[in-house]
């Protein structure tokens, strides 16, 4: 019968005597404590959880089935054959045991989750000493000294063998006439500063080359929009959000296209970027905007002496200055369309693409156009798809209120620029924004006389970063966006903030200069007419019928 051991049953030498019809288990504290039987089935899985299924599997005398277990304490006799203080002992060593090896097993959870944490949110990078110090002076201006002059023998040993940055004089004078275009006037007209152009697109193709289409980058970052030549407005940015330079300044620069046309600085304000983009390449990143292609750079018919191609033969004359308009055009075909901040606000000049017929990663197309492209017109490497991505890029608008009736059922539609120029509306910011996972759309490409504006519901912003020659009025003001890990910040120019260097023909700053004088910096954009003004200006280039879309 199965059960209770029968009492004629021989115990073993020295064994204590057990009434198993009422089993009791000594504690630690006291002889005996009495307990409630303990089904074979709890008792069972308690015995498999510490000592392993190998030892709970035990015969019952009175039973040929094996692995049926009765009662605890006759078990753990089989088990131990030792008497009832040492099974507890035992029983309290084993327990506290998987206590040591649970909390160990914690510890390393805490500290994997840790080494996640850190690797997901902090990437390791090496930092190569440079042996410089900067010194700032009054003013502001910065003088290199080198570090370690007073150091002991052993430490001046390690940073004279620090090889030094390649440094030339080509950037540091595109820098310099930047910010002081009045000293460089007679060299902005120059041969010179059409070869230094020449040296500057050089240097900077095989850096654009070898970006990808869409650059993925981290906060803090600063976002710009369209700069259009306007060297007061880009001053402003370049005197207080880098006032020490570039390289000592936290995070990334990102510029999100139409750096020349419409301004009269546009030679200047590209010279600028690229040397900065020479400089920092790990710093300034540089995107595609529409006036980036050679039918809208080149449109003299359309833009006159504003146009980016008349100023290049203004400037250098017909050969030279096809030749650097055609260098520059060259940059331009590399530039990458757009960045991915923190992997949360998408960057572009424009807007989203279409959806590719097959394809369901829109990010994946915009890295699948070739790194060298012409797109208006396009080259032999790109197909329909990638130059439809592309202009999608350079060109889209979001819709407006009354366009999304008229939208497509994937979000995209005409848009009333015309010429084959496409707008998105609420759908495809949503599906694109959820697809990708990302919050944001920030774009350029749309003059706002507020600098920065948001709309779709909050999630598109357009950032303008010049405040002229728009159509925009006087009170209209230059922004750009800081995305500062989990905050955006919106920066404006008042537009109470004086003009440094470009000033009206009767202003009495101008007054001591001769005619010519005047004329020539006139011809650079440094002086303009007294009635010249964005005030009531016609916005020419938005949606003017047939003008080809372009902006």
């Amino acid at each position: 019968m199965q059960g209770s051991p029968s009492t004629d049953h021989k115990k073993r030498s020295g064994d204590p005597i057990i009434d198993t019809r009422k089993p009791s288990v000594p504690s630690p504290d006291t002889e005996s404590t009495k307990i409630t039987p303990i089904k074979g089935g709890w008792f069972k899985k308690a015995i498999c959880g510490i000592f392993g299924p190998e030892r709970a599997e035990v015969h019952n005398p009175d039973s040929k089935a094996v692995g049926q277990v009765t009662e605890p304490w006759s078990v753990l006799r089989d088990i131990f054959p030792m008497d009832d203080k040492a099974v507890v002992a035992r029983l309290h060593a084993m327990l506290a045991e998987k206590d040591a090896a649970i909390a160990a097993l914690q510890q390393e959870i805490h500290r994997l989750s840790n080494d996640i944490q850190s690797s997901t949110k902090v990437a390791r990078r090496e930092h190569p000493m440079t042996p410089v110090i900067h010194v700032v002076e009054d003013g502001g201006a910065t003088v290199q000294n080198r570090m370690g002059r007073h150091a002991s023998v052993a430490t001046s040993n390690v940073l004279s063998n620090i090889p030094s940055q390649r440094t030339d004089e080509l950037c540091p004078r595109m820098i310099n006439m930047f910010k002081a275009p009045l000293d460089f006037v007679d060299y902005l007209k120059s041969p010179r500063f059409a070869r230094d152009i020449l040296r500057l697109a050089k240097r900077a193709c095989p850096i654009f080359e070898n970006e990808p289409r869409c650059l993925f980058l981290q906060s803090p970052a600063y976002v710009f929009g369209d700069i259009h030549g306007n060297l007061e407005d880009l001053n402003f940015f370049a005197d207080n959000i880098w006032k020490l330079g570039v390289p000592l300044t936290a995070g990334r620069f990102l510029f999100l296209g139409d750096y020349v046309d419409r301004g009269m600085s546009g030679l200047e304000c590209i010279a600028y970027l690229l040397a900065l983009k020479i400089q920092n390449p790990e710093k300034i990143y540089m995107l595609r905007g529409n006036h980036e292609l050679r039918d809208v750079n080149g449109w003299e018919e359309h833009y006159g002496e504003r146009s980016f191609l008349w100023q290049c033969r203004d400037r250098f004359g017909e050969e030279m200055g096809i030749r650097v308009w055609e260098e520059v055009n060259q940059v331009f075909d590399r530039l990458p369309l757009c960045g991915v901040i923190d992997h949360d606000v998408f960057c572009v000049h424009g807007g989203i693409p279409r959806p590719i017929p097959g394809s369901n990663n829109r990010i994946q197309d915009i890295l699948m156009v070739p790194s060298v492209a012409g797109v208006n017109p396009p080259n032999e490497l790109e197909t329909f798809e990638t130059q439809q991505v592309a202009s999608d890029c350079l060109w889209s608008d979001p819709a407006r209120g009354d366009q999304e009736r008229y939208l497509d059922d994937t979000g995209f539609g005409e848009s009333l620029r015309g010429g084959g120029a496409i707008c998105f509306g609420q759908k495809a910011i949503d599906d694109f924004l959820e697809q990708n996972q990302l919050s944001y759309i920030v774009r350029g490409h749309e003059a706002h006389a507020e600098g920065v504006s948001i709309s779709k519901g909050a999630r598109v912003f357009t950032v303008f970063s010049t405040s002229k020659d728009h159509g925009q009025g006087n009170k209209a003001m230059a922004g750009c966006i800081l995305v500062d890990f989990d905050q955006i910040q919106v920066i404006n120019r008042s537009v109470r903030y004086k003009n440094k260097f470009v000033h009206k023909r009767n202003s009495i700053s101008l007054a001591g200069l001769s005619g010519s004088a005047l004329d020539l910096r006139a011809k650079l954009g440094l002086v303009v007419s007294p009635e010249h003004t964005d005030e009531g200006e016609e916005d020419f280039e938005e949606y003017e019928d047939g003008n080809d879309g372009k902006k």
